[in-house]
């Protein structure tokens, strides 16, 4: 089966019903997403499913098949983060860091499709990412910090 994940196009060879977690992980060798419950309770492992926030320990990879999937390493290239992973650093928000990636792709989701979230908007969207250090009051923070870099205009380009 032919699944795009990150911009790229890769022919796998794996069961249908594998979790895509595991395929990410296992076989492409993308470790941003990690593994928390295994039941789609934690947001550990969240990655976009056509830009939606999708469980990836639970979503069978045989189902994605012609869908586009991102995880937290193609969201943003490391020379320009996404909104969302600078706020992460500006409000210094990981402790552990464990859930950061699910945190920040839920978060990003988000953002895609509320740009200007209110606090209520934030906890309905963050509710099913647990972060066991307890940093929400950061995470919180940083998303409305994301959302102002999203609605600030792009810096001019110098001319030579």
């Amino acid at each position: 089966m032919k699944l795009t994940i990150n911009g790229t196009t890769h022919e796998l060879d794996v069961p249908k019903d594998l979790p895509v977690l595991w395929v990410l992980r296992d076989v492409l060798g993308l470790t941003g997403t990690k593994f928390g419950c295994g039941m789609a309770l934690c947001g550990a492992c969240t990655v976009h499913v056509d830009g939606q926030a999708t469980r990836s320990c639970v979503t069978p990879v045989g189902s994605l098949e012609g869908r586009t999937l991102t995880t937290i390493e193609g969201l943003a290239p490391v020379e320009h983060p996404h909104p969302c992973q600078r706020a992460w650093v500006e409000k210094s928000v990981p402790q552990c860091g464990y859930c950061q990636s699910g945190q920040v792709m839920q978060a990003a989701a988000l953002l895609a499709t509320t740009p200007r979230p209110t606090d209520d908007d934030i906890t309905a969207a963050m509710s099913g990412n647990l972060c066991r250090c307890g940093t929400y009051p950061r995470i919180r923070a940083a998303i409305h910090r994301a959302a102002e870099l999203l609605a600030a205009p792009a810096p001019a380009k110098e001319t030579p």
